[in-house]
This record gives structure tokens, sequence and C-alpha cells, in this order.
């Protein structure tokens, strides 16, 4: 359900009234909890040279798009209260007033005060995926990597326990649904664990591993990926509805190193969709990305329970300017195309051929003082899937005019993307 208008003028009111030299606005001491107010408002613009599909067509989503080759939304509008205390207690209640859902919601206790040995409660972010875990605000491209947003399982409710210190840690989880109706759901488990062997200032090499299991609940899912582009109504690979899916598995491997300026960063997930029923055999995709990221300004990444976190500018009133380079794959390919046989004219497939997409995104990213942040990539796609067509009318073919087949079609197009920043 998209937000009123209303609720979106609240939400830049507060960003606007902000104090621009700080990260948080404190509020008060209330209860013995210092509570503070956060916020994050982002405005997005795609620009789509297209090549099979109309990337803002979205006839299959039931969206008709603008008619044009772009399309420009207001992305986030995050309102977040924030509390530290009473004692090692700390909350937070967040809600997205662009998606009209809620963010993270949750209290979390640190036992003996170490803030990685924790009991935490309600909704947060799920035990998997590096990228998943690092803050939105300072994703290093517009998009996340096509595995982390098809594969890892984000904010749900649940019950987590942490154990760890400031070079490694594991953290198990059991939740549910997501808070808002509607939304995600089906009740699993994760646990995630990572070990940083070298972790100092400016220098740090760290790997983790990530294990997520969750009930489909209605024993369907379906898995695709939009051409690492937010806004882009259309899906390139897409495995369509799979049926008879009792239970989904994924895998995380992940890697991290920091030497002062430059930052490089990968991962790999496996997911599998176990299915119960004769003649439907197990689904299962894969993927993985790598990138690389030069601080121009000579700043440098922090290191905080396994994920990596970006500080403010030297120089404030300078700024920070990032260049970053990614790449990034996604197969949803678990099958073969079997050769027709006579009287047959198309081909079967056996299993599932949701496609194979590549990207290459190159991103610019400017931080100015302590609240603003100015993004700019260019990605280049290029995919592959097995689909139903139909032929059209065409005097060189005559016999196959109006006819469905099944081909595999390559699309390879090329978006601009830019996203306007402000953040407290």
């Amino acid at each position: 359900m998209k937000p009123t208008p209303s609720t979106l003028t609240l939400a830049l009111l507060a960003a606007l009234a902000a104090p621009a030299a700080h990260a948080e606005i404190t509020i008060d001491v209330i209860g013995g909890s210092e509570v503070s107010f956060e916020g994050l408002v982002q405005a997005d613009g795609n620009w789509y040279s297209n090549d099979f599909a109309d990337l803002n067509a979205g006839a299959a989503e039931g969206n008709g798009g603008n008619g044009d080759n772009s399309e420009f939304e207001l992305r986030r509008a995050e309102l977040i209260l924030k509390g530290k205390g009473p004692g090692n207690f700390e909350w937070v209640l967040g809600y997205d007033a662009k998606a009209d859902k809620y963010l993270d919601a949750n209290i979390k206790y640190k036992i003996g005060g170490n803030s990685n040995h924790f009991f935490q409660v309600g909704q947060y972010k799920q035990p998997n995926s590096m990228e998943e875990l690092s803050s939105t605000k300072n994703n290093d491209f517009i998009s996340k990597a096509a595995i982390t947003n098809t594969f890892a399982v984000a904010r749900r409710l649940g019950v987590a326990y942490g154990y760890g210190d400031s070079d490694w840690g594991v953290t198990v989880s059991a939740f549910g649904r997501e808070l808002t109706r509607n939304l995600a759901h089906g009740s699993g488990y994760g646990i995630r664990g990572y070990w940083a062997p070298i972790n100092e200032k400016g220098n740090v090499f760290h790997i983790g591993l990530s294990y997520a299991s969750l009930d489909t609940d209605a024993d369907t899912i379906r898995l695709r990926a939009r051409p690492d582009a937010d806004l882009a109504l259309i899906r390139l690979v897409d495995t369509g509805t799979l049926a008879d899916v009792d239970r989904q598995a994924t895998t995380g491997i992940e890697g991290l190193w920091i030497h002062g300026p430059f930052k490089v960063q990968g991962e790999y997930m496996r997911s599998n969709a176990d299915r119960y029923r004769a003649g439907n055999t197990d689904f299962t995709g894969s993927g993985g990305y790598i990138s690389g990221v030069w601080n121009i300004t000579g700043e440098t990444w922090g290191y905080k329970a396994g994920v990596p976190t970006t500080g403010l500018p030297d120089d404030t009133a300078k700024g920070m300017w990032q260049v970053g380079l990614r790449y990034d794959n996604i197969d949803l390919n678990d099958g073969a195309v079997i050769a027709p046989v006579p009287p047959s004219t198309a081909p079967k497939v056996n299993g599932v051929l949701g496609g194979d997409m590549d990207t290459y995104t190159l991103g610019v990213n400017y931080y100015w003082r302590s609240n603003f942040k100015v993004s700019l990539n260019y990605v280049n796609v290029s995919s592959s899937r097995f689909i139903k067509t139909t032929s059209g009318n065409t005097s060189e073919d005559p016999a196959n005019n109006n006819r469905t087949f099944n081909r595999v079609v390559d699309d390879n197009p090329h978006i601009l993307e830019a996203r306007l920043q402000f953040f407290w």
C-alpha cells in the first residue's frame, strides 16, 4: 500500500528540520533511556537503454510504467527512534513512510555491557549476508547485488542470541513473518559466524559463513531479480512460481578486505528449494558478487559486528569521494532443454530455466558534510533466459505467423542510475 501524501510530507519536513551538523537528533532521557531520532530520505532516478524487454513497461507486474525510458521515485523515507538504557538495554522503532512498513522494531539486552554478547527480540535483520546487514544509507552502489535482493532473508520478527568480541562472532536466530501485514512470511532459523584475524584501524580481513532455512508457508516460491536497478518494473531472470516447495535453504560465504582507502568485498550464495511431489525436482539457484571501492579523498572504513561501516568525511566541508566497480552474477537455471520429439515442434524443459544474468556496475559516491550523499551508477547488463514467445506476422516466415514457441532470449540493456540522499 502506498503512503498518503501527508505522511510523506511529514517525513520530508522532519528531515529538513534536522540539524545539518549532527548524524542524529538527541531528544531527551525518558525512563532512563537516552532517546534519539534518526532519518533517511532517498530519491532515485533510472534511465534505461532497453534491449529486448521494456524495463519500464511492467505489464507482467500489473504496472503500466510512465511510458518513458526513465523512472523517478522517492525510494525511502525512514523515521527511526532509538533508545540506550536503562542499564544494558537498547531499543529501536523504525518506520518507512514511503514503503508503508515497519523497519527495525526490537529490544536488545547486552550481556555484561558487551555489544557482541546479546539477546534480541522483535523485528531485525536476520543473520545472513554481509551486504544485507550493512546500513542502507552507506551502500556502495545504489542497488544491492542480485543475490542479496533475491536470496537474503531481511527483517523478520524473531528472537536472537549473539556471542563474540570485536574480532569474531556467532549469531543464531529463530524467526517468523515480517511485522507489517501481507509482506514476507514463513518461519525459519538462521546462523551466521564471522572471524576477522586482522582487525586494525584501516586494515581489516574478514571471512564469514551463514545458513538460513525457512518454511515457504504456502508451499510455493518465486525467485527473480531486477537488472540491478531498483525502479525497473521487469525482472530479467525469473523462475516463475514453483509449486510443492516445502522449504528454502540458503548458504552464504562472504569475505572482506580493507586496506587504508581501499575496500574489496564479495559474497557467494547457493539457495535450494526442496520440492516434495514426485515429478517436481528440487531447484538450486546460485550467484555472487565481488566489488572494489576506493575512497579518493583518503578516508578508510570502520568494522563492527562483522560488517564494514562508513564514517564521515575527514573534511566535511570538502566531502568524501568514492569510486567503485562491481561484478554481479545470479544463475536461476537448474534444468535442461529437451529437443522436440515429432509430432511436437517445440522443445521442452526438464527442470527450471529461470535465466542467468551478469551485471557490471561502475559507481561514484559523494558524501558532503554530515548529512548528504549523491550517487551515480552506470550498469551494463548481460542476461539470457529460455522463454515462451509468440512470433509476429512476417513475410520472411509466413508459416510461423502468430505461433507460440520456446527459445533462448538474450537481453543486454544499459542503465544509468542517480540517487540524492539526506540522512541524520
